[in-house]
């Protein structure tokens, strides 16, 4: 039984098999479970309202309880940016030789067909890897972010703005303004790393992680206090022990600033925008410090027209979809995700610019 590629169910599962490409941010910090993964193409956003270490009562003997009220939080349904990069198949592509074959190569084109599906997927699914990252690093650094969504041509012509942001108010409350630059002598950058810490800290969220680009990286490991407080191993004030960490990003070693263990996180990745240029997920000179698994990614449901002429949705991170033009001759693939980047506290990652 021959088996049809372009069938939306096989075309899933295949790219189940598929290795992704690195994105550190989204699967250490967004992480996406069954129930982030809604039915409908809009998504429940739930936060919770900053944690405060209240007292329980103490109460008169024989009068019973007095009532505490429960944690807040707070609940939105929003529609996500929809992500829809696709690619064009030919009759033109298939007569030509791909990357790989022989110069008198024998393939048919049918027998490219394939291959080059499954290229096109993968392709198109490190794209929309891509704009996750992208949406990770904003809500780390930003706490919200802003995309313009394009009708015609991505970078050119009408577009619609998305923007969401996870705080009120016009300024992002989550940044800590250091006294100096973390390149100045006597700038005592793990007070500010302490200092931000305990921003977490009163509100009851952890921290854990300090990420940073290479630039602060190569400051801090010039840093003379730092390096001495390496070298004073008794009394284990760090461990430092430079590693590849999965997904492209590389830990430098824990420090222990004032009684809080601190991994210190360098990502080098960088993406390419709507303009073309080559941007870094962790902007120059900008730290920001926070912890795993401080929010999800969620996922709207797609909902799509297809040969059999019958509406079909997906409850699915990934759905794509093969349309063609017969007078043409032109098969064109579209990837499809709603993706939405959430933290699960309100200000759960503190940022702060270290280098001016």
């Amino acid at each position: 039984m021959a088996i049809d590629i372009y069938r939306t169910h096989t075309m899933v599962a295949a790219m189940q098999l598929m290795p992704p490409r690195p994105t550190f941010l989204r699967d250490r910090y967004f992480r996406t479970s069954d129930r982030d993964i809604f039915a409908s193409k809009d998504v429940l956003v739930e936060y919770m309202d900053e944690k405060q270490r209240k007292m329980a009562p103490a109460v008169i003997p024989l009068k019973g309880g007095i009532p505490v009220q429960r944690e807040g939080y707070r609940t939105d349904r929003i529609t996500p940016p929809y992500i829809a990069p696709e690619r064009p198949l030919s009759v033109d592509e298939l007569d030509q030789k791909q990357f790989g074959e022989t110069l008198f190569s024998r393939k048919k084109p049918s027998e490219r067909e394939a291959a080059i599906l499954a290229g096109d997927l993968r392709d198109l699914n490190e794209l929309i890897d891509a704009r996750e990252e992208w949406m990770a690093s904003k809500t780390l650094f930003e706490n919200g972010y802003k995309m313009k969504q394009y009708a015609d041509k991505y970078g050119e012509g009408e577009y619609e703005e998305f923007e969401i942001r996870f705080y009120d108010g016009e300024r992002n409350p989550a940044v800590y303004i250091p006294a100096k630059p973390w390149d100045t002598e006597g700038s005592g950058f793990l007070d500010d790393v302490f200092a931000m810490a305990q921003l977490l800290k009163k509100r009851g969220l952890r921290a854990a992680d300090l990420l940073m680009g290479a630039e602060t990286a190569a400051v801090l490991l010039k840093n003379e206090f730092l390096l001495k407080l390496l070298d004073n191993r008794s009394l284990q004030l760090a461990h430092v022990d430079p590693k590849d960490m999965p997904n492209g990003a590389t830990s430098l070693g824990r420090v222990n600033v004032m009684g809080i263990w601190i991994e210190f996180i360098f990502y080098l990745e960088e993406i390419v925008d709507e303009d073309g240029e080559s941007r870094p997920l962790v902007p120059e000179g900008e730290v920001c410090l926070t912890a795993p698994e401080m929010g999800r990614t969620l996922y709207g449901a797609i909902t799509q027209l297809e040969k059999d002429e019958h509406f079909h949705t997906y409850m699915a991170k990934r759905v794509p979809q093969v349309t063609s033009d017969i007078h043409g001759s032109t098969r064109t693939l579209t990837q499809k995700s709603r993706p939405l980047t959430v933290p699960n506290y309100k200000n759960s990652a503190i940022k702060a610019k270290v280098l001016f």
